[in-house]
């Protein structure tokens, strides 16, 4: 390295002035804060001309305003929810807790005109773990899962950061499970009483034969046809009673007629040689 060219006095006069323009940065700013910025909300017109005072607020007797669409603290409108258990089934973290108990009959409607079919026993968010993606807000199809402008709900136990929506009581609970199982028991009954009386038919019993129905031609009328349909059914039903088989008879077998009399002349005449006719001789040579 070359020799500096600083020497010890003016390390010393660099270090002051340096100082003392710091100090003056300082000094001006404790000048400028005897006042205190108005608490405006962001979206107001003159909230970048405020560039002095103090910007620290007296929480929490004053706080900063939140924006509408802040995304903060979850919130359930349980008297439009249908407990679908869409919301717990998309949360990445498991933050909700739901338990449902099918209803009897249908509990009401919702503000939207949506049927409500499940009794809501449990509802919980566990605002420790939510990690304020807005997923179960999206799929919320009564839109009665929100997030609210509450950001400040810190707590002593984290177990205090689990909120219940669910209003039913224990004895609720119970009673509204007896319902459904009585419901469910009679259901079942209802659907054992047609299997039992089928077991309890005779077994062997002929079915009733259903022929297709026959076509009028083209020269007859609807009544005939009809008619000549009637007709046979009883001959088919007086068959079927009288032990008779509706099959049909084999055709009897044509025997082919074996000649006799004069075709054994013929035939016997057939099989003897014929007899050879030398010619005559002329005499007269």
């Amino acid at each position: 390295m070359g020799p500096r060219n600083n020497t010890y006095w003016s390390d010393a006069r660099n270090a002051f002035t340096t100082l003392w323009t710091g100090l003056i940065i300082t000094l001006r700013h404790f000048w400028k804060a005897r006042e205190s910025r108005a608490p405006i909300h962001v979206s107001q017109d003159n909230y970048f001309d405020q560039k002095d005072g103090i910007v620290t607020v007296q929480y929490p007797h004053e706080s900063l305003p939140v924006p509408d669409n802040g995304r903060y603290r979850l919130h359930n409108e349980i008297d439009d929810c249908i407990v679908c258990d869409k919301c717990a089934k998309i949360c990445p973290v498991d933050c909700i807790d739901i338990i449902g108990i099918k209803a009897v009959e249908e509990l009401g409607k919702t503000s939207d005109g949506t049927p409500k079919r499940i009794h809501a026993a449990t509802f919980d968010i566990d605002m420790g773990k939510c990690c304020f993606c807005g997923l179960c807000t999206t799929v919320c199809p009564t839109e009665c899962l929100t997030m609210t402008k509450a950001y400040d709900f810190s707590e002593y136990d984290i177990k205090d950061h689990i909120y219940s929506f669910a209003e039913m009581t224990e004895e609720e609970i119970t009673a509204k499970k007896a319902d459904l199982a009585r419901f469910e028991a009679a259901k079942q009954q209802q659907v054992q009483e047609p299997a039992d009386d089928q077991s309890k038919k005779p077994m062997g019993s002929a079915k009733p034969v259903f022929k297709p129905r026959i076509k009028p031609a083209a020269g007859t009328s609807e009544a005939q046809a009809q008619a000549k349909e009637l007709m046979q059914q009883k001959m088919a039903a007086k068959k079927i009673g009288s032990g008779e088989t509706t099959e049909k008879s084999a055709k009897p077998k044509i025997k082919p007629r074996t000649p006799s009399g004069p075709t054994d002349d013929v035939s016997s005449k057939k099989s003897q040689p014929k007899p050879v006719i030398k010619p005559k001789k002329n005499p007269g040579k």
